[in-house]
């Protein structure tokens, strides 16, 4: 799966799929795609990504408590 990180710009390779759909986990390992080279693995934080389309993350993807209710 691919998505984009916002402060580069660059799309993003997510290595750990599990990790991006669990909303406990605020880091995702992946690997940027720029330049010719294959890039290393590294950590990329989740509010820093979004879809390629430049639409956000779901909610329950990042968010622990988005089930409850707001008041």
């Amino acid at each position: 799966m691919y998505l984009r990180h916002t402060l580069s710009g660059d799309l993003v390779e997510i290595l750990d799929v599990a990790a991006l759909f669990d909303p406990f986990r605020s880091e995702v390992t992946g690997r940027l795609h720029a330049g010719e080279e294959m890039q290393d693995p590294v950590g990329f934080r989740k509010a820093e990504l979004v879809f390629p389309s430049g639409e956000g993350l779901p909610r329950c993807w990042v968010d622990p408590n988005y089930r409850a209710m707001a008041s």
